[in-house]
């Protein structure tokens, strides 16, 4: 599918290419490029505060997985998060919703909290308390957009990998979204929280220390959700 997007096409081709090759990262990547191409729509529909900041956050957000993409194909080093979602990819055991939630722990619960910190780092300290309020209600509309986004993902992605799922969806009518929405939103707010504890750190150690936390709390949940932790590691999740 072509949109007026770059980004967005650049995630789609690359979606095709790994489809042809049964390369299960499509699964993640497919999802992601409907959710930013819905993003972007929402920008140019002017729903956010500060749509310039929101445009350069969504790019750097994909920056920041394709550069991932890059050190996990070069076999460098990518954070061990996406090392664990990669490898599990080329892992037939695992359901699609696995790869799916994999992809989204790494790029929210790890690269996000980066992300933001690239983007307030240089502007934190001289913004005023209602326009910081803006740069976070920014960041929590975001979640209204992934909901609105989650029907398609299940329709156009997870049901075409398991056509079960449909089953699934009409039994629990709109209560599988709103689960899943549940858990990123939770997971969004904890990472607001995450940049502005690194944004704090006034050296480097603490924020090394800060860093490794976020990393080993991303590395857990990549564990629970491939079922290595049992019942109550997938409960810990939400």
């Amino acid at each position: 599918m072509t949109t007026t997007f770059p980004v967005v096409n650049r995630m789609n081709q690359q979606v095709t290419t790994w489809e042809s090759q049964n390369d299960r990262r499509s699964i993640f990547l497919n999802c992601y490029a409907l959710m930013t191409a819905n993003m972007l729509r929402a920008v140019e529909d002017q729903q956010f505060h500060d749509s310039p900041w929101v445009t350069e956050l969504l790019h750097r957000f994909a920056d920041y997985y394709f550069d991932a993409l890059t050190a996990y194909d070069a076999r460098s080093t990518a954070p061990a998060v996406w090392q664990l979602a990669f490898d599990a990819a080329a892992d037939s055991r695992y359901h699609v919703l696995q790869h799916l939630v994999l992809g989204v722990n790494a790029h929210i619960n790890y690269d996000l909290v980066f992300v933001l910190v690239d983007m307030l780092c240089h502007e934190w300290n001289g913004l005023t308390p209602q326009q910081r309020q803006s740069r976070y209600e920014d960041h929590c509309h975001v979640n209204t957009i992934i909901y609105q986004t989650i029907d398609t993902v299940q329709d156009q992605v997870v049901e075409r990998y398991s056509p079960a799922m449909d089953l699934v969806d009409k039994a629990m009518l709109r209560a599988d979204e709103w689960l899943l929405h549940k858990m990123i939103a939770t997971w969004r707010e904890e990472v607001w929280h995450g940049a502005h504890q690194l944004l704090a750190c006034d050296c480097q150690s603490d924020t090394e220390r800060v860093s490794q936390q976020v990393e080993q709390r991303t590395v857990h949940r990549a564990h629970a959700i491939l079922g290595q932790r049992g019942v109550r590691g997938l409960l810990e999740l939400m």
